[in-house]
């Protein structure tokens, strides 16, 4: 099989950048759909708007529902052709630009994506995660092509609460080790082939950039400080781990994060605080070395990643309740198969029992 590795066509990172969103979108058509939550609009929608004076494009303004479901990807669709709009533009975090995307390719049209957090890797892939309209995992949407275009304007992204770049880097944590499992076991990877030196270099480096910087960056952000460190992690948590995981793969990290979306008490922890959680518990069926164990979970209690059941929402622990999670991250159409070896929903949930334990004993408790 060939080794197939992909990104944006554009990617454009720095401060002030959503000023100049007309300038960007105008080569892409002459009315953009623009989705944003209400919420982000009356945060940005200043800026957004003045991005948009004096360049030959319309926008047409949707606030989006709040999941990335089928049934809200058919609403925008039947917008766009309302309202005649040629281009999308997803302005916001994680679901908003998964659906800005799936809009596009149901509608062959060009998408620039503008994230205002840096808490998923999501931007800079070709595929959108397809939830239920009640929040529960359905299934990936895997995109012909990549985006046309990333905007990253670090200003903004400072100014966003700081736990949403932490979660963004407990996601990015995940890229390397999928990454290195795929290519153990000769998995096809989001972009349809094998991995390549370049992915799984990148994806290392995504690794390296949050070992050394993440800590750094949350201290500086929680300052209200943009310093050279937020900027690598912003990158790090975006450019780095949306190519390192699309053309690395993915594995164990993210297919136990879907499990845990069928537990309700669950639903109000971030994408990437639950991927953490999935990172260390996929650590543990690959039985790596204690030492590297201790420093990946010292490094997610530096940063208030959640590291025990206890602090991802679970109080009450049952078999049944593990049980249910690790069957849904053993499905057959998930990526838990891209380990290097058998795995078992009684194999995971032995995992995320001692994922737990470990997590208890590195806090104290």
């Amino acid at each position: 099989m060939a080794k197939i590795l992909c990104s944006p066509s554009k990617y454009v990172q720095g401060a002030g950048e959503l000023k100049k969103l007309g300038e960007y979108a105008q080569k892409y058509g002459k009315k953009a759909l623009v989705l944003i939550t209400e919420s982000g609009y009356k945060r940005i929608g200043d800026v957004v708007n003045t991005g948009f004076e004096g360049y030959e494009i319309t926008p047409v303004y949707e606030y989006f529902n709040r999941e990335c479901s089928k049934n809200e990807i058919n609403r925008l669709v039947d917008i766009m052709n309302e309202k005649g709009c040629d281009v999308v533009i997803g302005i916001g975090g994680g679901k908003i630009l998964d659906t800005a995307k799936a809009v596009a390719y149901y509608k062959e049209a060009p998408v620039l994506i503008c994230p205002t957090i840096a808490s998923t890797d999501a931007p800079c892939s070709a595929l959108s995660v397809i939830y239920t309209d009640a929040g529960v995992f359905e299934e990936y949407l895997f995109l012909p092509a990549n985006l046309d275009m990333v905007l990253m304007d670090t200003e903004i992204i400072a100014k966003s609460p700081v736990r949403l770049t932490v979660s963004g880097m407990g996601d990015a944590l995940a890229t390397y080790f999928e990454a290195r499992a795929c290519q153990a076991s000769g998995a096809t990877t989001c972009a349809g082939g094998q991995v390549t030196q370049a992915a799984i270099a990148l994806a290392k480096l995504c690794f390296d950039t949050l070992m050394a910087e993440g800590v750094k960056a949350k201290l500086a952000l929680e300052a209200g400080a943009c310093t050279p460190a937020v900027e690598k992690v912003i990158e790090a948590n975006t450019l780095l781990s949306g190519i390192g995981f699309e053309s690395g793969g993915l594995a164990g990290a993210h297919a136990i994060h879907n499990g845990f979306t069928v537990l309700d008490e669950c639903h109000h922890m971030y994408h990437g605080e639950k991927v953490a959680f999935g990172t260390i518990t996929q650590l543990v069926l690959e039985n790596i070395p204690v030492e590297e164990l201790e420093d990946i979970i010292d490094w997610c209690i530096e940063l208030g990643l959640p590291v025990t059941l206890k602090e991802l929402g679970i109080t009450e622990v049952t078999d049944e309740k593990l049980m249910a999670v690790a069957t849904a991250a053993c499905a057959e159409n998930d990526t838990l198969h891209n380990m290097p070896f058998e795995v078992t929903p009684e194999t995971v949930c032995a995992a995320i029992k001692a994922a737990d334990a470990y997590g208890k004993y590195f806090l104290g408790e």
